[in-house]
């Protein structure tokens, strides 16, 4: 079904399994859609951020795609076609869509430094894939250096019906949260979806301020569909006892430039990849790294038993 302003739960963002050399791996691509369905994802968002997309030419991008759109059935597949030039984003968008993807995520370009420009690229970019593709809107200023203020998010969705979802990075973003769900009640912008980002490190507060779930990739999403299930079923307590228990490993997991790595090695210890390898440029964690995972892991461990995993060896 094509995504709407009524998406709500866990879209997980995937990572993009790799062979040790640099191969795509399409067994562990099928194992890691199959492990997020089942853990209660309601969708996944591929090709963003963590998903390596700029490592891959267009032909992998959508064979990609088509591939985890297959697998994943009737599960909404959002997939990032954020490029440095609207043709390629016009090929990757048009063609995952006649895939059967629910939609397309795209992200501001960082040379965008005021407000009028920043609108104008969403209308170019609209008018490029076409205004039949619903899609998200993803404000990630720490990585794009792109600020969007709540009233040019309001302006973009009145001005630019086909945008159906915030995809909230910012930091510290609450306040932003809070004001665009204002701006709704008010009747001066129409419902969107928000799911927020940032490895779900404000999740806890995210939801009490009014987002509809989460687009992140933490390594244990399955936690995420809980947090979101009982912070939406109002049992506060026991979604920050949950959160808790996990920040450690999320905060650790969020470094810049190795939080991938983290996540896949977690990933892979999990099962679901064979592999924690990334395409090149890129490295796996270090040995030191592996270690304070594997001594998180332990901790989260005490209190939830996903967490409790065999020995590496």
């Amino acid at each position: 079904m094509p995504l709407d302003h009524t998406a709500k739960g866990v879209y997980v963002i995937a990572p993009t399994p790799f062979h040790p050399d640099g191969r795509v791996d399409d067994d562990s691509t099928d194992r890691m859609t199959d492990f997020f369905l089942q853990s209660g994802c309601d969708g996944m968002t591929i090709l963003g951020v963590m998903g390596e997309a700029p490592k891959l030419d267009g032909a992998e991008s959508l064979e990609i795609s088509r591939r985890i759109i297959r697998r994943a059935g009737k599960a909404g597949i959002i997939v990032g076609v954020t490029a440095p030039g609207f043709a390629a984003m016009r090929s990757l968008a048009r063609g995952v869509m006649e895939a059967g993807a629910a939609g397309v995520m795209i992200a501001p370009p960082s040379h965008l430094r005021h407000d009028e420009a920043i609108i104008g690229y969403f209308h170019q970019a609209v008018e490029a894939i076409g205004s039949d593709i619903p899609w998200v809107l993803q404000d990630y200023p720490q990585l794009f250096q792109v600020q969007m203020t709540p009233g040019i998010i309001r302006r973009i969705v009145t001005e630019l019906p086909s945008c159906v979802m915030l995809k909230h990075e910012d930091w510290p973003g609450l306040e932003k949260i809070s004001a665009l769900r204002k701006f709704q009640a008010e009747g001066t912008m129409r419902p969107i979806s928000i799911l927020c980002g940032n490895g779900g490190i404000f999740l806890d507060f995210e939801m009490e301020r009014g987002a509809d779930g989460a687009m992140t990739g933490y390594a244990f999403p399955d936690m995420l569909v809980e947090l979101v299930r009982l912070a939406q079923a109002r049992e506060r307590d026991r979604a920050h006892d949950l959160f808790d228990a996990h920040l450690p490993l999320i905060r650790y997991e969020l470094q810049p430039g190795v939080g991938l790595g983290v996540r896949k090695y977690v990933m892979m210890r999990r099962g679901i990849l064979t592999s924690d390898a990334q395409r090149r440029p890129g490295a796996a964690i270090t040995a030191k790294a592996r270690e304070e995972v594997e001594y998180l892991l332990a901790r989260v461990g005490r209190h939830d038993p996903r967490a409790r995993l065999k020995p590496a060896g």
